[in-house]
């Protein structure tokens, strides 16, 4: 289970606040007690997904699913540094997951430490 605190959402909040998925997102982590993963499953239902309830690894095999994005060295460089609206972007306009789903997951990376969830992709680079 990744608790994120109302000071991270509040954070995120901040620098996300130009995209309504960002906002609602971070809605449903806050109603959630920032639960990142019952608030991902609520939204993926909301966006029709049908996520493994039972799986507690999801988020994780979502966020990896990403992995090749997010840790491209821009996108990288900008996490590193609490920039999150340049990945946010692109991840808007690709088919790579639902747009509400982007927020959770860059909580997710933001949560494991950017270097660490990037960590497997080094060696190919």
């Amino acid at each position: 289970m990744t608790i994120v605190t109302s000071e991270e959402i509040a954070q995120f909040r901040s620098k996300l606040s130009n995209y309504p998925e960002a906002m609602k997102a971070l809605n449903a982590i806050e109603d959630c007690e920032g639960d990142l993963e019952d608030a991902a499953i609520s939204l993926a239902i909301q966006a029709g997904q049908q996520p493994q309830r039972e799986n507690a690894e999801w988020l994780d095999a979502l966020a990896r699913k990403c992995r090749a994005v997010i840790c491209q060295q821009e996108f990288r460089e900008d996490l590193l540094k609490g920039s999150y609206s340049s990945v946010f972007r692109y991840l808007l306009e690709t088919p790579m997951l639902p747009k509400i789903l982007i927020t959770p997951v860059l909580m997710y990376v933001a949560s494991q430490g950017v270097e660490n969830f990037c960590e497997p992709l080094n060696s190919q680079f």
